[in-house]
C-alpha cells in the first residue's frame, strides 16, 4: 500500500498546474490550494486542485483559513467524498457549504454487487480483441497520453482546468501513487486510463481512448482489468461524478459509471471570503456570497 501523501495530496500534483497558478501548502491540514490572479485586480483568490481538495487532517483547515486572509480574497473547494470531516465543521469554517453532487463509489469488498448485464457484455466483448496491461513507467508513455487526451478534449469541446495542459498532463504522470493501465489492439495503444492510489482508495483521475478505441468499447475492458488490479491495494474506488452539477443526469458518462458503482459518496462546495473589504468591491457590493462562489468569478467557465 502506498503512503497516504501521494496522488491529490501530493505536492507535485499541485505542481503540475504551475503553469497556471501558484502551488501553496496548508500547513495546518497538510493539503494544497493553487493561488490565482483576480482578473484587472491585481489580487488573488485561492481554489482547491481539480478535481477535488484532500488533506491530512481536516481538523487544521479553520487555522489555514484564517493564514489564509492576509494574502487571498476568497477560496473556493470541493471536497474529497473520503474525506475525514463533519458537514457541521465545514459550515462553521466557512460562509457557502452546499452539496455539489454525489460521487460514484466502489467498495471491493462487496462481492455481491456485480456490474449490470450491459457491462458485462461490453467487457467480454473488447477483451475479444484488446490487450489490457497495467504500465509500470508512466512517462514513458507521456506522448501517447498526451495526444489520446488532446483528442478526447477536442471530441467533447472540454474547457477551462478540465482540459489540462500537455505539460500538466505530462507532469501528472509523474506523481506518487499514479497507476497506469493501457489498452491496445492492432498493434496501437487505444485508450489508457489513471488512477491515484492513496491509502485505502484509488481515485479515477482521466482517461481517455481513441476513435478506434472507443469502437471496441476499450473503457469496458480498461475499467474491469482496473478495479480486478487495484483489489489487491485498496479498499475502495472513488469513480467521480455526473458531468456539470446535475446528480440526476442520465448521460452515457453516468450510465457508465454507475453500473461499475456499488454506492455513492456526496462532496460538496465550499466557499470563504476571506477579505471582506476587497470581495465586496470586487461584486460592486451587490452580491450575496452565497448566490454564486466567488461572485466575481461569475461569468468564467466553471473550473
Amino acid at each position: 500500500m502506498t503512503s497516504d501523501i501521494a496522488g491529490y495530496m501530493h505536492p507535485a500534483y499541485a505542481a503540475s498546474f504551475e503553469d497556471i497558478a501558484t502551488p501553496r501548502e496548508l500547513a495546518h491540514c497538510g493539503g494544497w490550494i493553487l493561488a490565482r490572479p483576480i482578473a484587472r485586480s491585481g489580487l488573488q483568490d485561492g481554489m482547491g486542485c481539480y478535481p477535488l481538495f484532500t488533506c491530512r487532517d481536516w481538523s487544521g483547515l479553520p487555522d489555514d483559513l484564517e493564514t489564509l486572509s492576509e494574502t487571498l480574497v476568497s477560496l473556493t473547494l470541493v471536497t474529497d467524498p473520503f474525506g475525514h470531516y463533519r458537514v457541521e465543521d465545514l459550515e462553521r469554517a466557512f460562509d457557502v457549504v452546499r452539496l455539489y453532487k454525489h460521487h460514484y463509489v466502489t467498495d471491493l469488498a462487496d462481492a455481491g454487487h456485480p456490474p449490470p448485464r450491459r457491462h458485462k457484455r461490453n467487457t467480454a466483448k473488447a477483451v475479444e480483441t484488446i490487450s489490457l496491461r497495467q504500465i509500470d513507467e508512466p512517462t514513458a508513455y507521456a506522448r501517447v497520453w498526451v495526444e489520446l487526451y488532446g483528442q478526447l478534449v477536442e471530441r467533447h469541446g472540454v474547457t477551462g482546468l478540465h482540459a489540462f495542459s500537455a505539460r500538466c498532463l505530462e507532469r501528472q504522470l509523474s506523481v506518487p501513487g499514479l497507476r497506469m493501465f493501457s489498452a491496445s489492439a492492432e498493434g496501437n495503444v487505444v485508450g489508457l486510463q489513471l488512477w491515484y492510489v492513496q491509502g485505502e482508495v484509488a481515485y479515477g483521475h482521466l482517461g481517455a481512448t481513441s476513435a478506434r478505441g472507443l469502437e471496441l468499447m476499450a473503457s469496458y475492458a480498461l475499467y474491469d482489468f482496473a478495479m480486478t488490479t487495484l483489489r489487491s491495494e485498496v479498499r475502495w474506488l472513488s469513480l467521480g461524478g455526473s458531468p456539470g452539477r446535475d446528480d440526476d443526469a442520465e448521460d452515457g458518462l453516468s450510465r457508465f459509471k454507475k453500473g461499475w458503482a456499488t454506492g455513492t459518496r456526496p462532496v460538496y462546495l465550499c466557499g470563504k471570503v476571506l477579505q471582506p473589504e476587497a470581495y465586496k468591491r470586487l461584486t460592486a457590493g451587490d452580491r450575496e456570497p452565497s448566490e454564486y462562489f466567488p461572485a466575481y468569478r461569475r461569468g468564467e467557465l466553471a473550473s
